[in-house]
């Protein structure tokens, strides 16, 4: 079975045309006025409503609450809503029944102490994504293009659909696949010339990566 490539922080018409034209199965965008690929709910719509068909659009939101999700959702056609803050698995089962959109859940992890909690959100969410746990005083959850030890989560397995994050690169995704038998992996700075500015070179390379994996 195939890879399936989620490529987040995309901003402008020629980011999501690079990710679309490569194979993204996933395009996302992300609402996060801290992340440098944060966008505006006007900008989001703009670039959804170009994704054609077959390939979901995920709306990374970093502690939500219902007032901008209300806006967001009103507006952007997305499929998915991607929880990336510290959100409980009660405010991951409130925004489901709420919006009726699958979610997507991340996980921060970076040692075993780590790992019941991805149990525990698997039992709420559509999918789990798994990340590097950002550093402490860090003012991103995620974004931070640095891997978590991928022997942690070797032979695991859970009830839902899971994806890889954290720092993957053309040079390091195949054995990233190969140790975690990963299915869905998920990148966003790896492909980038500059924060925020994705270069379809480095997309083109990640896909070619993956595919050979």
């Amino acid at each position: 079975m195939p890879v399936s490539v989620k490529i987040c922080g995309l901003s402008r018409p020629e980011h999501v045309s690079a990710a679309v034209d490569a194979g993204a199965a996933y395009v996302g965008f992300v609402f996060f006025d801290k992340s440098p690929r944060n966008v505006s709910i006007e900008t989001a719509r703009a670039l959804a409503v170009d994704v054609p068909a077959g390939v979901a659009k995920v709306a990374l939101v970093v502690n939500p609450d219902d007032a901008f999700l209300d806006r967001m959702t009103a507006v952007v056609p997305i499929d998915f809503i991607q929880l990336h803050g510290n959100e409980t698995p009660e405010r991951v089962a409130e925004v489901k029944a709420r919006y009726g959109l699958p979610v997507i859940k991340a996980v921060g992890v970076a040692g075993p102490e780590d790992l019941a909690a991805l149990d525990t959100y698997s039992a709420v969410a559509d999918q789990i994504l798994l990340d590097a746990k950002a550093p402490k005083g860090g003012d991103r959850p995620g974004g931070n293009g640095e891997p978590f030890d991928w022997s942690l989560i070797a032979g695991r397995r859970w009830p839902v659909p899971w994806m890889l994050a954290g720092g993957l690169t053309p040079q390091n995704v195949a054995e990233a696949i190969r140790i975690t038998g990963a299915r869905q992996v998920d990148l966003s700075s790896a492909v980038e010339s500059a924060p925020g500015e994705k270069d379809p070179v480095r997309i083109a390379a990640f896909m070619d990566a993956v595919a050979k994996s």
